[in-house]
This record gives structure tokens, sequence and C-alpha cells, in this order.
């Protein structure tokens, strides 16, 4: 990276209020360090990670740390999977809102910019916060951490079966970057559904940063959700990093549309024994968009199941990027693990690079990957043609219902509606023709 962008990095790192228990100091200023060390991926050469997604146009821009801004509820109804019946947190460009959120008074769920101007809360902040994800050659995770400001600590008891709505909205603000941060503890035996949501942006160029730690217990069961839905003039690039112990399920589907440049990389750890995780995702590009999601999935322990099932519909000059493993350890013996990706390609001109694989070491296991990327066929059409539906709407019909299979798997009524409507209005008009 060029010298101006470091020092406006750093000259933004020393915005920054000191004014947080030290805990929280020596994080940021060891994030930094690495930071400094390893900066951002920048070279895509001889790095498989980053090896279809060039960074450059966001790293040639001086960006300024996001500012506090007030906004009305409206406005997040309006862009946000929003019930009254859920627990709703929300942060606007990165800082918790307590104006437009209900932060439960039981302490289950905490925001971190309070949790750090309080020493009483430094050892929790400490034996969670960066506990799983190792950001030693993830530039971008890095960054997030030297500019750890405030974020959510979500601890789900045995006694909370509830729905928590996490919404990290971006203002958009022209040349800013905001860092949202969550941590969500399951302790044995629970189970809850989470939310996690990355909207907003405007005509403005700006660039969200975000890091998610999930930790699951002993016989928890956990299901997860996280949306991207941004602007063209946004970049987003997420880390989501998961441990599953022992009997526990982890859940998660991702929904991304709406990014500049859009990145997700999730690890999940199956940490313990018949530890079991179902990832699913849907993404939909149009224009010049560009979306990356890197999905790797870590077998340590016997009988562990995963399944991975991704489906994207790219239209216009879009492109999208499917990557990442399945490892299976010597030890992880009896796993099985299945990993799909499925494209629907509605232009000549959008491309998708999918490059799903496995690396096993055990010699007992059921395992399968595949990926595959086209048009819908002339038959289907025909059938729908003939029972006496326009091209126009078939076409729809058949674009939906490629969706569907992902959306339909949402069981909250409430979000999957939300995911229903906004994903309807994105489906470009479009015949297809044979």
């Amino acid at each position: 990276m060029n010298n101006s962008y470091m020092e406006n990095i750093y000259n933004q790192f020393n915005r920054l209020d000191d004014s947080a228990n030290l805990w929280c100091n020596a994080f940021r200023k060891t994030a930094m360090e690495t930071f400094s060390d390893i900066g951002l991926p920048v070279k895509r050469k001889g790095n498989e990670k980053w090896k279809y997604t060039a960074i450059s146009s966001i790293v040639d821009k001086k960006y300024l740390l996001a500012d506090k801004s007030n906004i009305d509820i409206d406005t997040i109804r309006n862009v946000a999977p929003y019930s009254e019946k859920w627990t709703n947190i929300i942060f606007v460009n990165g800082y918790y809102d307590s104006r437009l959120s209900d932060l439960p008074e039981n302490g289950m769920i905490l925001d971190i910019g309070s949790a750090m101007l309080d020493n009483s809360q430094a050892d929790k902040l400490k034996n969670t916060i960066g506990s799983i994800i190792d950001y030693s050659d993830e530039g971008f995770a890095a960054l997030n951490s030297s500019f750890l400001q405030d974020g959510l600590l979500i601890e789900i008891d045995d006694d909370l079966d509830a729905i928590v709505n996490v919404i990290f909205y971006n203002t958009g603000d022209s040349l800013t970057f905001n860092n949202p941060r969550l941590f969500i503890k399951a302790k044995s035996n629970s189970s809850a559904s989470i939310i996690e949501s990355y909207v907003g942006g405007s005509a403005h160029i700006s660039l969200t940063n975000s890091v998610c730690e999930i930790q699951v217990g002993s016989k928890a069961n956990i299901k997860h959700f996280r949306m991207l839905s941004e602007t063209d003039n946004t970049y987003d690039v997420g880390y989501s990093r998961v441990k599953i112990d022992d009997d526990a399920i982890f859940s998660s589907t991702s929904f991304c549309k709406g990014a500049n440049i859009g990145r997700y990389d999730s690890t999940v750890v199956l940490d313990g024994v018949q530890a079991n995780c179902n990832l699913k995702g849907l993404y939909f590009t149009s224009g010049n968009q560009h979306m990356d999601n890197y999905i790797n999935i870590d077998h340590t322990k016997v009988n562990g199941i995963s399944n991975l099932f991704y489906k994207g519909i790219l239209d216009g000059k879009s492109r999208a990027v499917f990557g990442g493993t399945v490892l299976v350890r010597k030890e992880a013996q009896k796993t099985e693990s299945i990993q799909s990706d499925k494209n629907l390609i509605l232009s000549p001109y959008a491309e998708v690079d999918s490059k799903p694989a496995l690396f096993i070491y055990a010699d007992d296991v059921k395992c399968a990957h595949g990926a595959t990327a086209g048009n819908i066929d002339a038959d289907s059409v025909f059938y729908m043609r003939s029972r006496g539906i326009d091209a126009a709407t078939a076409s729809k019909l058949l674009i939906y219902g490629f969706a569907d299979e992902i959306i339909n798997s949402v069981n909250i009524p409430e979000l999957r509606e939300y995911l229903e409507e906004s994903f309807l209005k994105s489906i470009p008009d479009y015949v297809f023709e044979f």
C-alpha cells in the first residue's frame, strides 16, 4: 500500500478516544501494529484468498472515520428487516443508538462502547472480543480491531429463546469508513435466532468493514441470518468466525445484494464431537457489482456434519466469486459433508468464478462437492408458456423459483416475507430467449 494511505489510517487512528479501559487501548494498539505489518491484500498473485477480487479501488482512497449520526426509525424500517416482536439493536455508522434500540435489562446483551469505559467489564471483553478470529494475515480484520470503538456482545443463556435483530446502518457519508463488531456467545443448551444486517449507503463512496465472532456451546442451537444490502457506491468487507462445541448445531443463511465490491469471509470450526453446521447463501449481482463469498469449514472431531449450499443470480456485467474449502482433519473420522454452489447467469457479460474444494485427511468419511453455472433450459420456459404464461412472467417466476429454495428455508415469517419482497424487487425485467 502507498505511504499516503497508511499515513491517513494513522491519522484516523490517532483520533480515537483514549479514555477506554486499558485492555481496549492495548487491544487496538496491538491490532494496529499487525495492520502496519501486513497491510491490505492489494496483491492477488500468490494470494489464493483474494485471487479473484481486486481491491485497488478500495485502497486508493483516503477515508475518514465515520461519525455518529441521528436518523429516525422509519429510515431503518425502510431498508432492513424489522419487527416489533423481535429484540431490535441498532447501530449507526458502527455506533450503538440507544434511542432506536430496545436493549434488555438482564445484562445478556451489552453494547461494547459502554463496556469499554467501565474497568469492571474489562475481563468480559478480554475473554470474548478477538478470542475466535485470528487476524495475523487478515488485513481488513486487523483494521477493524484497530478501530474498535463500539459493537455488541450477546450472551445467550439457557433460558433465552429469542430473536435478536442487530442492524448496522451506514449513512454513507462521503469517503467514510465504519467498523461494526459483534460477538455472540451461546452457552450450553441455549437456543436463539440472530439476524445480522448491513444496510444503508448512499450516492457517496463509503466502506463498511465488519467482524462477527460466534461461540456455540455444547448442545446449543443457534440460527443465524446475515443480510447485506447497501448501494453501488459502498464497499463492504465482512468476516465471521464460528466455533461449535460438542453436540451443538449452528445454522447460518447469508443474503447478499447491493455493494460495489462485497466480500463475505466466513470460517466455521466444528470443534466438538457430533458438531453440526448448515450454511446456506443467496447472492444477487447486477450492473458492475462484484460479490465474493469465501466460505471455509474445518472438521476437527469425529461424527461432524456440515452442509454448504450457495446460490447466485448474476446480471449485467457483474461478477461473483465462490471459494473456500471443507477441511476434514485426520482425527475427524465419520465426517459427513456436502458442498455445493449453483449459479444462474442472466447476461452474456456476467461472470462467476466458483472453486469449491475438499481436503480430506481421514479415511472414514462421506463427502462431496460440486458447482454449476448456466441459464434456465428451454424446456422449463416452454412448459410454463404452454400453460398460458407470457414469456416475461415465466422468466421472472423461474428466476424467483431458483432463489426461493434458499429464501423458503427461513423459519421466521417476518424475515422470510422481507426477503421475498426484497429479492422479488431485485429481479430484472428479463426474458429467456432460445
